[in-house]
């Protein structure tokens, strides 16, 4: 499975759950969280409920269509317990309704009865969206890969004035070293691959640290931090909603870009053109941060596993990743770090 196609892959390893899969009170949590629960919460948030609720997909956190007594939905989003602390969370709700004001298609969060959007029940904290259709973007069409573009210049222009004091920074001790660390203690890297794992994964670090120093003093700022295909709906509407920001962060620039990029170096050049005239309208790209590309990629290829790993002992990830304990998705992921670290050595791509 693509992680550039996953939700959530930057977490925080806060300990909420132990590097062998065992249980915690974070994962227990979501066990007691029952239609009934959710209902009654939105309830009295001031939503009146029909009765239906539907799970959606989401591994981080519990996501679902809520019916409303009017025949429309909300969509409600209980974190995961742990994870994000108030502060943090009410960062990412601010920032969402910046946007909006600014003019942005983002879908932010609602308030409720209290005039607060993050809400709570019991001992879980939620927070409640407007329903919206959409598809992800045609990544091989170069007029909506335009538009993605400036859709992301435009809300930099507004990051750029963000100072967050609670959410995490896009680096590489986090998002790397702590992710290798995390799985060199875990029972569920097989014994067999375990020292080529760490051999391999270290190298990849040391060469990402090279090319990020080599890029030079980057801006970093509020940013989306999780802009992949699957967090942009494109509806009939000419520009795209853009949807959860729970990973939101400060970083640089190009990290709400590079996943709209893949393939063959031709194929990937082109796409980053389309991209870049469509952000370059509207905010300058500094030209550097295509040096950092293959670094996020590596970094995101890293911490895809740590964050399965870490969140093993939920169930929605056993039924999500079945093959993540077999040997094979192990040998599979030793030869993409491989394969990345012939990457990493490349020139960048150019615009």
């Amino acid at each position: 499975m693509d992680p550039t196609a996953e939700p959530d892959p930057a977490t925080d390893r806060t300990g909420d759950e132990t590097t062998d899969g065992q249980d915690s009170t974070a994962t227990l949590a979501f066990r007691a969280l029952d239609p009934l629960t959710i209902l009654d919460a939105i309830d009295a948030a001031g939503f009146r409920t029909d009765g239906r609720v539907s799970a959606m997909a989401s591994y981080e956190n519990r996501v679902y269509d809520i019916g409303l007594e009017d025949g429309g939905n909300v969509v409600a989003k209980f974190y995961r317990p742990e994870r994000w602390s108030d502060e943090a969370i009410l960062e990412e709700h601010d920032f969402c309704l910046d946007l909006v004001e600014a003019g942005l298609p983002v879908i932010a969060p609602l308030e409720g009865d209290d005039g607060e959007t993050l809400l709570t029940t019991g001992p879980y904290r939620f927070c409640l969206f407007e329903r919206h259709g959409g598809r992800a973007p045609e990544l091989d069409d170069p007029a909506q890969l335009k538009v993605v573009g400036r859709t992301a210049a435009r809300m930099h222009l507004v990051g750029a004035e963000v100072e967050f004091e609670h959410r995490p920074w896009i680096d590489a001790d986090r998002l790397g070293a702590s992710a290798i660390e995390f799985l060199c203690d875990s029972t569920l890297v097989p014994d067999r691959v375990r020292s080529a794992y760490e051999d391999t994964a270290w190298d990849l670090f040391d060469r990402v640290e090279e090319r990020i120093d080599a890029a030079g003093d980057i801006g970093e700022f509020a940013i989306h931090g999780d802009l992949h295909p699957g967090n942009i709906l494109w509806g009939h509407e000419p520009v795209p909603h853009l949807l959860d920001f729970d990973d939101t962060a400060t970083g640089p620039a190009v990290q709400d870009l590079w996943m709209f990029l893949s393939g063959e170096r031709d194929y990937a050049e082109a796409r980053l053109g389309n991209v870049l005239d469509g952000y370059s309208e509207f905010r300058r790209f500094d030209t550097r941060e295509l040096e950092l590309i293959e670094p996020l990629r590596t970094l995101r290829l890293i911490n895809y596993a740590a964050w399965i790993a870490e969140r093993w002992a939920d169930p929605a990830f056993k039924r999500a990743f079945p093959y993540f304990e077999g040997e094979r998705y192990w040998d599979e992921h030793l030869q993409t770090l491989k394969e990345q670290r012939a990457a990493l050595d490349e020139p960048a791509l150019r615009y």
